[in-house]
């Protein structure tokens, strides 16, 4: 029989068990730790970015990261993708955040939300949304009023959204610190005073937002109370915050290092990645956040830089893929446990440091909560033999060996296993449909003509990455190339990133900028006739700058001079012509990349299949392979372009750039770099594509790729990674 007063009374009790867990929580700070419900804590934390992996990938890439010792879950979050226009925002798929925030909570993890806005994250703009650019008035990251408007409106909304589905510690949430701003102090420093005020507001705003956790500010030394400074780094052991009542705390723990186009495969060994952190704990760090811990996929054109590549693996422990990097993933997963066997140790006391040897010390941490101690050899060459506390100790060269009672070593940075490398084994063969798209012309729909060279962002809004110049070049009879054969030279000079130079529906040649210099100059002789020729510049955009002072000034595209030199009259200046614009590919206009699209067209097949010709679509049609092994598509004979698979943007594949620069054995011992171990030289930057499972559908799965120079689609294949 239905009580109604034990039910009331039940109802009353659990909602004061409700009520006292929600009034009990808290976090706070003191000099030593982040204080959570009362209880300093040791936090390791990772990266993992919610947008760079899809919603069936987070629970398996969660409890991977419970599993291998994470407390704390850390993510950027993304303003252009969820305001992609003023005013209009998106929450769903790959950018439902609290969905991914819900789900960590879940997995027994805390979540440090780095609201930002401004991100960096090797992201497209940064993070932010294109139209920010064209506010009028606007400079980024500065007292600027237009930008702290935007800025302020985001932020409120984010953490609005965050209160209303009581995701802060204080309401029985998961996210026990927000960070605003991210690397500001460089830039600070740079602007000056305009710089510093932004800086103080900033802090006041966020603080005023009352989240009831701490804000942080990441390479921020004159972070105003109460926001805790942190560091960034491949090493911070010698960090120091700016107030001596603030923990010392990395919030980028450098795991390796993200992959450009053209650029060889930053690495980063388990050892050396093991003893940062270890050295880091013993000179009383509390929070250590890995930088990636999964990094993921710029799916889209997500990828920022420019000249980022699709691929953000960052030899995080967890790959691109989602599967464990051993030995990496492991070797921390035993040092985390053995931090945690130290941590009522170290948060009891701080540190007795003492000399064991010339490049040898000892810290221990002794209390009545238990004694923990790190032993460290910081010799890069030699290993040694210690005593400590009457014992013998066998130290590795750049090591650090954990003692969770100062008598027992449970772990050594140095000593790691070892693991089979990863294969990549085709699982599909793929048949080819052609389409050719015709070089752009003045008759197209939606072009438009105008004098002089216009640029490029200002014309796409970056809602593709291509953009044409057309001009006609008219040459006399009496030209004497015309009898020689030596041909005049076209000078193009462009804010970057690639360009394709077409005479008369021809591709002539192709240039490309890089990461350190996107800028580029097409400068090579071009078969013209006697008549009109056909000048089409195809400039192509390869993700927009994510850094770098007042970025949002930052140009792309064809701006000039364009220059003909080796006619009879001299060198002509073609900069002020009229030129005809054409933003993107008609097969864009169309949606090749899609069902509807793709059937719009005559497709070509078999022999008629056209390989190495430039502006070329292809399509395939691919049945899901069975099991669970992550998939991915091998484009090693592809020149450059994008891929669509039912429809979601894979990314861009570029691997006919072959990365430059020196490669060879990394030795893990002594300060590292993002140069120092390289992998992939003379071979494609990237040759392999994730495609997450959860496209596709068990069969009739409708493959593009666009080739924007020329490739042999025979050869792509589908793999399983293993």
């Amino acid at each position: 029989m239905w009580n109604f007063n034990m039910s009331r009374n039940m109802f009353f009790l659990l909602f004061l068990v409700s009520w006292l867990s929600s009034a009990l929580a808290s976090v706070g700070y003191d000099h030593r730790a982040i204080i959570v419900n009362g209880k300093r804590r040791i936090l390791i934390s990772g990266s993992i970015h919610y947008p760079r992996s899809t919603p069936e990938m987070w629970p398996d890439l969660l409890q991977k990261a419970k599993d291998g010792g994470l407390d704390v879950l850390q993510t950027y979050v993304f303003w252009n993708g969820h305001e992609p226009s003023p005013g209009k925002y998106y929450f769903e798929d790959r950018y439902d955040l609290v969905k991914f925030i819900k789900l960590a909570q879940q997995h027994g993890l805390y979540v440090h939300l780095r609201i930002g806005p401004y991100i960096c994250a090797e992201w497209n703009f940064g993070g932010f949304p294109v139209w920010l650019k064209y506010v009028p008035g606007i400079a980024f990251r500065t007292d600027n009023r237009p930008f702290m408007a935007a800025m302020e409106k985001f932020t409120q909304k984010i953490v609005y959204m965050m209160k209303a589905e009581r995701l802060f510690q204080t309401q029985g949430g998961p996210i026990i610190l927000s960070q605003i701003e991210n690397e500001y102090g460089p830039v600070e420093w740079e602007i000056g005073a305009p710089g510093k005020s932004y800086t103080q507001w900033a802090a006041k705003m966020a603080v005023g937002l009352n989240t009831g956790v701490p804000w942080v500010m990441c390479k921020q030394e004159d972070a105003p109370d109460p926001i805790i400074d942190t560091c960034n780094g491949f090493y911070c052991e010698n960090f120091t915050p700016n107030k001596n009542y603030k923990p010392k705390m990395w919030t980028e723990i450098w795991t390796g290092w993200y992959t450009e186009f053209g650029g060889a495969v930053p690495t980063r060994p388990a050892q050396d990645l093991a003893f940062s952190v270890a050295r880091f704990i013993q000179n009383g760090g509390s929070f250590a956040n890995y930088y990636m811990y999964h990094g993921g996929t710029n799916f889209g054109r997500t990828a920022g830089g420019p000249f980022i590549a699709t691929s953000y693996d960052y030899d995080a422990p967890l790959d691109e893929y989602g599967l464990p990097r051993e030995p990496k993933y492991s070797h921390l997963k035993y040092m985390h446990k053995a931090i945690k066997m130290a941590e009522p140790a170290l948060l009891a006391t701080d540190a007795a440091v003492s000399k064991l040897g010339n490049n040898q010390e000892a810290h221990v941490y002794q209390s009545r909560s238990g004694c923990a101690a790190f032993l460290a050899n910081y010799d890069t060459k030699y290993p040694v033999r210690v005593t400590f506390w009457n014992k013998q100790y066998n130290l590795p060269p750049w090591s650090i060996s954990i003692l969770p009672d100062c008598k027992t070593e449970v772990f050594n940075t140095a000593r790691v296993g070892q693991s089979p490398p990863t294969k990549m084994t085709p699982v599909a063969h793929l048949s080819w449909q052609a389409y050719i798209e015709d070089v752009a012309t003045s008759a197209d729909d939606n072009a438009f003509t105008s004098v002089g060279l216009r640029e490029q962002i200002s014309l796409t809004w970056d809602n593709t990455d291509y953009l044409w110049y057309m001009t006609d070049i008219t040459i006399g009879p009496n030209e004497q190339f015309l009898r020689t054969g030596k041909y005049p030279t076209l000078k193009v000079d462009s804010a970057g990133h690639a360009l394709h130079v077409f005479i008369n529906g021809q591709l002539s040649g192709s240039a490309y900028g890089t990461l350190a210099f996107p800028k580029l100059e097409f400068n090579q002789g071009v078969k013209l006739r006697a008549g009109i020729n056909k000048l089409a510049l195809l400039s192509v955009s390869v993700g927009l700058a994510n850094v770098g002072l007042h970025f949002e000034t930052w140009n792309t595209g064809v701006l000039g001079p364009v220059t003909l030199a080796g006619v009879n009259s001299g060198t002509w200046d073609m900069t002020r012509w009229q030129w005809t614009y054409k933003i993107g590919m008609r097969g864009e206009d169309m949606s090749l990349h899609t069902v509807s699209g793709s059937s719009s067209v005559e497709w070509v097949q078999g022999s008629l299949l056209a390989q190495y010709r430039p502006l070329t679509w292809y399509k395939a049609i691919l049945n899901a392979p069975p099991g669970n092994a992550p998939l991915a598509l091998d484009m090693g004979s592809m020149g450059k372009g994008q891929m669509w698979i039912n429809g979601q943007s894979i990314g861009r594949h570029w691997p006919a750039y072959k990365a430059h620069g020196s490669c060879g054995a990394c030795y893990y011992a002594g300060t590292y770099t993002e140069n120092k171990c390289r992998t992939n030289c003379g071979q494609p930057s990237q040759r392999w594509y994730h495609v997450p499972r959860s496209w596709l559908k068990s069969s009739g799965n409708l493959l593009v790729v666009f080739e924007e120079w020329g490739g042999d689609p025979t050869k792509i294949s589908l793999v399983a990674r293993s």
